[in-house]
């Protein structure tokens, strides 16, 4: 007899009850309807597809973008007793034969397709040979050419619907404003598809965002005094800025590894591994890295370069605290960053439309870097979602910043502009404004300009600070040509002449860092021989099992087991996270470290 949605979750998964609105859509695809599925990272979406999959007859297929993961993805699933695959290109001939033979035969509950293998005529005509349960297409946002993860295989993704009419599909995505979620039901053709938007807030991630200033040192401060010995993400824009900070980072003494798509697929995929099983590795990336990263304890996100979009931004700090336990995003941003994604933006091959919505993208990134309220409330209206009060956990409502009346600067900076000829840089509009005595001030007589030396009384860091505000408020902007040069928009008129008033954010001389966080799992002195036990028993499983150590169980089940002790099958059962399978692969070695515990006590 087929097990009911509710007796797979506990049985197979170890979970007591859904979370809203996981019911909700498994219901609507176990009744042949098709759902489009925004819920944020960690909110429990594999659960959608995956459960449905095993209360409805035939195979689960599930399209998903990235291969490197595939294996890790099938492998937890195993340990759970469910019979799953994949197919992809890193599989020999006889293991693809084996496959595909089992799915033509609904002999395997779910396989992992990439959707380049998906389209092939081949695989096409083995899943129409096939009992199919549904379609789930994973990161469904990457079907979107306005998106950040664009994949051009995922347009031809609307075949499902075409050829299977009848089978039920869902599209999964952590991030989808309005009009990415309007393209994903148009490309695949989800014009009656349910839709399930929970709320985007997560509300156990710190967001900061940092001018830079010395950001190496900015960075160490924060892993030495915050998050010595857990585990994180650093993204970087560029390949050489990966290698050059992960090796900067091994040489103060911490795990860091590459990872960025000049490397080779060995290379990769052996870092990325490193960093799903092991602790205390920190991932040095390019944002080629992350995407479907199922590893539960990232304490951190940290971007030592500005974002392209909020999307992008929110896509990747959601890759920290998945385990719904605190984590920090620190986001580290200056001038030169706004000035280089304004310049690759206006230089693009894109045509004018495309150009305008990436300009607009990028012009909501600086709002919230800009923004001297509370960020996640910015954050979440980006996403058509509400949050009533500030949130209490962001650095603006942490550490309130100082406004001031900026309207006279301002009016100096925009006139040096003018009167410089729009032809140069922030360095050298800063250098005339201060009344600087160097050879390129003397070269273009810029000492003879009636704005030379006007704002002496100001740092170089802080004419910085105003000149990065101004491009970021639109009153500036960039040029096209790749020189940096500052050029006036329409909009700074009413401020030159005097009719506006302006206030910009100051810079703090010292940012005040939220309280210290040591690890998130706060264990008493006297648990932590029983806790260390417990994670070397299943540190050494999952060795044996040749999968990530959360895969056996995550910490929660762990800390759960230390308070509760559990020292029978039937007390094992009633921790979260242990179903039947896992009870009966690993209950008996977890039981046996308690009962020694037990015993010494």
């Amino acid at each position: 007899m087929q097990e009911t949605p509710l007796q797979i979750l506990q049985h197979t998964f170890g979970y007591d009850s859904f979370r809203e609105p996981q019911e909700s859509i498994i219901d609507c695809l176990c009744n042949d309807g098709d759902a489009l599925v925004i819920m944020p990272t960690g909110g429990g979406k594999s659960l959608c597809y995956q459960i449905p999959a095993l209360a409805r007859p035939g195979v689960g297929v599930v399209i998903s973008p990235l291969i490197a993961l595939m294996e890790d993805q099938v492998s937890a699933l195993r340990e759970l007793g469910v019979n799953a695959g994949y197919l992809n290109s890193t599989q020999d001939w006889e293991t693809t034969r084996e496959t595909e033979n089992a799915i033509r035969n609904g002999e395997i509950d779910l396989v992992y397709i990439a959707p380049e293998r998906l389209i092939q005529e081949r695989t096409i005509a083995l899943l129409q040979q096939s009992p199919i349960a549904l379609f789930a297409i994973d990161e469904a946002h990457c079907v979107a050419q306005w998106g950040h993860d664009f994949r051009a295989d995922y347009l031809k993704l609307n075949i499902l619907h075409e050829l299977f009419p009848q089978i039920p599909r869902a599209a999964l995505t952590a991030t989808a404003d309005e009009r990415t979620r309007a393209d994903i039901i148009e490309r695949l053709q989800l014009s009656e598809a349910q839709q399930f938007i929970s709320g985007f807030d997560r509300p156990n991630i710190q967001y900061r965002i940092q001018q830079k200033n010395k950001p190496r040192t900015q960075l160490l401060q924060f892993l030495r005094s915050e998050q010595q010995g857990n585990v994180g993400i650093v993204y970087c824009l560029s390949r050489k800025k990966v290698d050059d900070t992960a090796e900067w980072l091994t040489q103060q003494g911490f795990n860091a590894l590459p990872y960025h798509a000049g490397m080779s697929g060995s290379n990769r995929q052996h870092n990325q591994t490193r960093f799903l099983r092991e602790d205390n590795i920190i991932i040095v990336a390019t944002i080629a890295f992350g995407m479907g990263i199922d590893k539960p304890d990232v304490r951190f996100v940290v971007h030592l370069d500005l974002p392209k979009s909020v999307e992008a931004y929110y896509q990747e700090t959601g890759r920290a605290g998945r385990d719904r336990e605190p984590a920090t995003a620190l986001l580290l941003y200056g001038l030169e960053d706004i000035v280089k994604l304004r310049q690759m933006m206006a230089g693009s091959e894109g045509n004018e439309t495309f150009k305008r919505h990436e300009q607009q993208r990028l012009n909501a990134m600086l709002g919230l870097c800009e923004i001297t309220t509370c960020r996640r409330q910015v954050l979440l209206r980006y996403f058509g979602d509400e949050l009533a009060e500030p949130c209490g956990n962001c650095d603006n409502c942490i550490d309130a910043p100082d406004t001031w009346n900026a309207s006279e600067a301002v009016q100096m900076a925009l006139s040096c502009v003018y009167r410089s000829g729009q032809r140069f840089g922030a360095g050298q509009l800063i250098d005339i404004l201060r009344g600087a005595d160097t050879e390129k001030i003397r070269q273009f007589r810029h000492n003879q300009l009636s704005t030379y030396g006007i704002g002496s009384k100001l740092s170089i860091s802080e004419w910085r600070t105003i000149f990065r505000q101004l491009i970021a408020l639109g009153l500036l902007g960039v040029d096209s040509e790749g020189y940096g040069t500052l050029q006036l928009t329409e909009a700074c008129r009413p401020i030159l002449r005097g009719q506006d008033t302006i206030f910009l954010r100051r810079e703090k001389a010292t940012q005040k860092a939220a309280p210290a966080r040591k690890r998130v799992l706060d264990i008493a002195e006297e648990d932590m021989g029983l806790w260390n036990a417990l994670r070397q028993c299943r540190k050494e499983l999952a060795e044996e099992h040749g999968v990530p150590p959360y895969v056996i169980f995550h910490d929660a089940t762990l800390k759960e087991m230390l308070e509760k002790r559990p020292l029978n099958d039937y007390e094992m059962l009633c921790l979260s996270g242990i179903g039947d399978r896992k009870l009966e692969q690993f209950g008996e070695a977890f039981i046996e470290v308690i009962q020694e515990f037990e015993y010494q006590e």
